[in-house]
């Protein structure tokens, strides 16, 4: 089995990564903006793919990268794993669907609550050791989603008609205007930025670069929170106005 995610702050990668190292220690896992990832695909008859749920819907690069190469998907036989903040009724069937439109096997899907890496929005704002519960959490549920797949019977979390409803009438029926396309709202403080590029680095999508000592976005962001993370001086938002607590996965291992 070969392991694929989209992940911002880490946690869909954490997930990959535990999940194939209780089910294969010699697999291997690349993130989608991977180069070469496209030719791991193609040798891989197994796949577990995991990515963080925006508002119980794909992240735009994800929707993306699945249709700009619909002709790797046909006969692999895939597991999904959608990360979230709170909730997302059917996050692994939105990944799963379309999948399938292109061929694909859906072997299962499997739904984890982690740490929030929404940096700038109070919302889902938990205590340090409330998150390192829920990523505990979500490894044990991994391991028993594991022993539940080597008997045959893998969990089917987020894939059928009334996940389905949950998904559209819980969120996305309300905010699929934010994730159908790349934003161009990411905003850089010019005077917290010290132009040290670890955004620029960190994208996925190459929306940002520095010119003249400052950081500057694009129109393509694709709302990972990635960059909003990493930046040492707080000087990036994207939905909010301050940056209140930042964070990636190592911070709860």
């Amino acid at each position: 089995m070969t392991g694929i995610y989209f992940s911002g702050t880490g946690n869909s990668r954490h997930a990959v990564e535990v999940f194939l190292h209780e089910y294969d220690r010699t697999a291997k896992d690349y993130p989608i903006e991977d180069v070469a990832v496209v030719e791991y695909i193609k040798t891989a008859e197994e796949l577990v793919f995991a990515y963080s749920v925006q508002y119980s819907n794909l992240p735009k690069m994800v929707a993306d990268f699945v249709d700009d190469n619909q002709h790797l998907w046909q006969g692999k036989k895939v597991f999904i794993i959608a990360t979230m903040g709170l909730f997302s009724g059917d996050g692994a069937g939105m990944l799963g669907r379309r999948l399938q439109k292109y061929g694909a096997q859906i072997i299962g899907g499997l739904h984890l609550k982690m740490p929030d890496s929404i940096a700038d929005v109070a919302a889902l704002k938990r205590p340090f050791e409330k998150n390192k519960k829920l990523v505990r959490q979500a490894e044990q549920k991994i391991c028993k989603t594991l022993h539940a797949i080597k008997n045959g019977k893998p969990p089917q979390e987020g894939i059928g008609f009334w996940y389905r409803l949950a998904g559209l009438f819980g969120q996305r029926l309300y905010f699929y205007h934010k994730t159908a396309k790349y934003s161009d709202r990411l905003k850089i403080d010019d005077h917290r930025c010290i132009g040290c590029g670890k955004c620029a680095d960190a994208c996925p999508m190459k929306n940002l670069y520095v010119e003249d000592g400052r950081a500057v976005a694009k129109d393509r962001c694709t709302m990972c929170y990635r960059c909003i993370n990493l930046c040492p001086k707080q000087a990036i938002t994207l939905i909010g106005k301050k940056v209140l607590e930042q964070g990636t996965i190592e911070k709860y291992l």
